[in-house]
């Protein structure tokens, strides 16, 4: 199970996006995870007028590692550490460290 999962909504703890909070789009290998919004990159692509693709300088999302982000806490308003924990019914859920919440309900 993984602390960070796609959908969740996440505060980025360093670098130049430091501060900045956005929604968790897919997590990719080598433990790293595309952020809406976040570490905006500018590419030059070309043309492709097969597919209809415009040329130009298009700003795409790029992948950051996951130990740069927390999961954010509404209840604290603040970055979060989490764990994990087994419930009564047998089911593996995360929480978060400060105040207990589960996340997973």
């Amino acid at each position: 199970m993984q602390r960070i999962k796609k959908g969740d909504e996440i505060i980025v703890i360093t670098g130049k996006d430091k501060g900045r909070r956005g929604t968790v789009l897919r997590i990719m290998p080598y433990e790293r995870v595309v952020v809406e919004g976040i570490n905006i990159a500018k590419k030059h692509q070309r043309p492709d007028p097969n597919s209809g693709v415009a040329g130009g300088i298009v700003e795409k999302e790029m992948p950051i590692h996951a130990s740069n982000v927390m999961l954010y806490n509404p209840a604290t308003k603040k970055g979060d550490r989490v764990g994990f924990r087994s419930l009564e019914d047998g089911r593996k859920v995360r929480y978060f460290k400060s105040n207990g919440e589960v996340l997973d309900a």
